[in-house]
């Protein structure tokens, strides 16, 4: 092939459930195209895919991986991606970077939980959509149960296009609708019909084509292939396609079908960047046109330093060009560019619309940015990722592991965007979230293991906060004598409840001189002081006044540092008798689950003192609103997924502040005594 081009390019993402067999076919599948002579092996930890050494060990993927070939006139780059949702923030990145999702579905397991999901996502995306079914090899195998599951799930327009030639220890074949005339020895299904369902099936979505075939014309193959490629593009029919892979039965097949039907960047999916004004700018793929370009992926090599993948939308590229990053609005030389060997990258010297190409050590590069023309600033929509709601407070292990805690923390956090890293400002901890413990992890491994930093970790703790219920006076006179200059300072303090979230207000009602000005900064630098360290459970004190309104002083053994004591004291006595109560965070919750768990899952947020707000339906999906106190959800993840068999979801964001009921409240304040005494 002369060059890669925007019409000749094939931008392809597998996607599908963990296990499924992507990662196999990918490994076949580039043996039988030459990118290498011998196929890889999950098993056996020497797949082409899965080169990270957690994912050697753990024998399922974890990252996205590249691979660019030539095969059948198209010039390929190929998104083999993670299938667990442990993992799915890769794969979710990968789809607005193709045009083509292959969905895969295992012959023996079915539609799966996240095949509907990376489905559904593919669909949003707006990219054309092909089903591979795999492993036809595997035991107890009912091809055609496998094609109606995938057509109740995803709709009548996914018809076979391809019929196993066998199935199980016996499967040897496959068979090509459009290409075979007659029926193969040990074919499964009834081949004549389905051959022609699928023909009527492409027929139907081109009006004219369909007007000429029932005035009784023969409709011929290549017209077939040409409608069936439109069709493929804008989502009106998807092919099903099957292979047994570890056989390589099906994977010469499959590349060459895909290669014959999915769009081209030219012809793929519409995609437009919005500029300076907000105006939208459609990019069609123009080598031309103004650059744009989007960040999708970022990784770090110990050797290379910084990874960064992107996808050309429009423009060409070259070594020499410098682009701005619409983030800053700086312009930058992005030098070196490479092609994408799944481990391996290879120098090449430009880029056309439709490439997808990585730099290295240019730092200052993020997911997620758009680059552009110096003289226009475009820029992208952000890929909306999964958002994580696993958490863990973690500590280093070791003194000298401190340092190197956030460096290596803050690498992994960029690499993947369903991980985040966070200060927690109130208790001070160092707080990881991910998609679930595998994820957690998984991602502490790699700490490990390129940063050799090792941490302990414990459930985050609960923010709680303080305050009162009802006013309260107080007065208190510091008086110390002990030879020479004594001591002297006498406050008189008032506290009212305030609006929840309105902080702490202090207020100085003193009239006369009874208390110098000069000495009341220090009432009110005590009183903070008391709010800081909290007085009932050692939780901050908020929302409240505090008024200072009389009080007394001494010519000469008055001084800041009696005040400051005084205006603390005062403000412990009025805070024990105001009543004091403990408030707890209470998130927004939105839990999405099939209908029929509807009734456990409300059951158990009602049990971790959940209060259902509202309900809706989203396709097959019921949606719970709910608010429901932060200290019971840190183990919630586990439980929506013990009780849905892994198919719910839920978000979390932060509402208000509430009391804590009382009993709750005394075992609060019991084990922080506890925990005080043991220290």
């Amino acid at each position: 092939m002369a060059s890669r081009t925007a019409s000749n390019i094939c931008n392809v993402a597998m996607v599908g459930h963990g296990g499924a067999g992507k990662t196999t076919f990918v490994d076949h599948a580039l043996r039988a195209v030459g990118f290498t002579k011998r196929a890889g092996d999950v098993d056996a930890g020497t797949s082409l895919s899965d080169y990270d050494p957690d994912e050697k060990e753990r024998q399922f993927s974890i990252n996205s991986a590249i691979f660019q070939f030539e095969a059948h006139e198209r010039a390929f780059n190929l998104i083999d991606t993670p299938g667990y949702l442990d993992f799915s923030g890769p794969a979710v990145g990968a789809l607005p970077v193709v045009e083509t999702a292959v969905v895969t579905v295992s012959a023996h397991d079915g539609v799966q939980l996240n095949t509907r999901r990376m489905w559904d996502a593919a669909g949003r995306e707006g990219l054309a959509r092909l089903v591979l079914i795999t492993r036809l090899d595997a035991d107890n195998v009912n091809f055609e149960d496998v094609v109606g599951d995938i057509q109740d799930a995803f709709g009548s327009e996914c018809q076979p296009a391809f019929l196993p030639v066998g199935l199980g220890g016996d499967c040897s074949g496959v068979a090509n609708l459009l290409e075979a005339e007659q029926a193969p020895e040990g074919v499964v299904g009834d081949f004549d019909a389905a051959r022609e369902r699928l023909r009527e099936s492409i027929i139907e979505c081109d009006d004219a084509l369909m007007e000429r075939y029932l005035e009784g014309e023969a409709i011929g193959t290549p017209e077939l292939l040409e409608t069936l490629t439109r069709a493929v593009a804008e989502g009106m029919l998807v092919p099903i396609l099957c292979c047994a892979a570890k056989k390589d039965v099906g994977v010469k097949e499959t590349v060459r079908f895909i290669a014959s039907c999915a769009p081209a960047p030219a012809e793929g999916v519409s995609r437009a960047a919005t500029d300076e004004d907000g105006a939208e700018v459609e990019l069609a793929a123009d080598p031309d046109g103004p650059f744009c370009a989007r960040v999708f992926k970022t990784a770090t090599d110990v050797h290379v330093g910084q990874l960064t993948f992107f996808r050309i939308y429009n423009g060409t590229l070259s070594d020499e060009l410098s682009v701005q990053l619409a983030r800053t609005g700086r312009n930058i030389r992005l030098g070196h560019i490479y092609t994408v060997q799944g481990q391996e990258l290879e120098e090449t010297d430009q880029g056309a619309p439709g490439d997808i190409l990585c730099v290295t050590k240019v730092e200052e590069l993020q997911r997620g940015d758009t680059l552009c023309d110096t003289d226009l600033r475009l820029t992208l929509p952000q890929v909306q990722y999964p958002k994580p709601m696993m958490s863990l407070a973690v500590e280093p292990q070791s003194r000298e592991d401190e340092e190197k805690i956030s460096g290596g923390l803050q690498d992994l956090a960029a690499g993947d965007p369903t991980f985040t890293i966070e200060r927690d400002a109130q208790t001070g901890e160092l707080v990881i979230t991910g998609m679930s413990n595998l994820h957690l992890d998984v991602m502490l491994s790699k700490l490990k293991r390129r940063y050799d930093v090792s941490v302990s970790t414990r459930p985050p703790s609960v923010p709680y906060r303080e305050t009162i219920t009802r006013n309260a006076d107080a007065r208190y006179r510091h008086k110390k004598q002990t030879g020479g200059r004594g001591q002297y300072g006498e406050v008189y303090l008032r506290l009212e409840p305030a609006e929840r979230g309105e902080g702490f207000e202090f207020l100085d009602e003193v009239v006369g001189g009874v208390i110098p000005r000069q000495f009341i900064p220090a009432v009110e630098k005590g009183i903070r002081g008391e709010l800081e360290r909290g007085l009932l459970a050692g939780y901050p004190i908020v929302d409240l006044k505090a008024a200072a309104y009389d009080g007394s002083h001494h010519s000469v053994d008055s001084s800041e540092a009696a005040f400051k004591i005084a205006g603390a004291r005062a403000f412990q006595e009025a805070f024990e008798q105001a009543r004091p109560v403990l408030l707890e965070p209470i998130a927004r919750m939105e839990v999405a689950i099939p209908a029929e768990y509807m009734g456990d899952v409300t059951g158990n947020l009602t049990g971790h003192r959940g209060r259902i707000q509202g309900m809706d339906q989203q396709g097959r999906m019921q949606v719970i609103q709910a608010t429901i106190p932060m200290a019971e959800v840190a183990r919630y993840s586990t439980e929506l997924k013990s009780m849905t068999g892994g198919e719910g979801t839920f978000t979390l964001e932060f509402s208000h502040y509430e009391v804590v009921p009382p009993h709750i409240q005394d075992e609060i304040i019991t084990r922080k005594k506890q925990e005080k005494e043991g220290d």
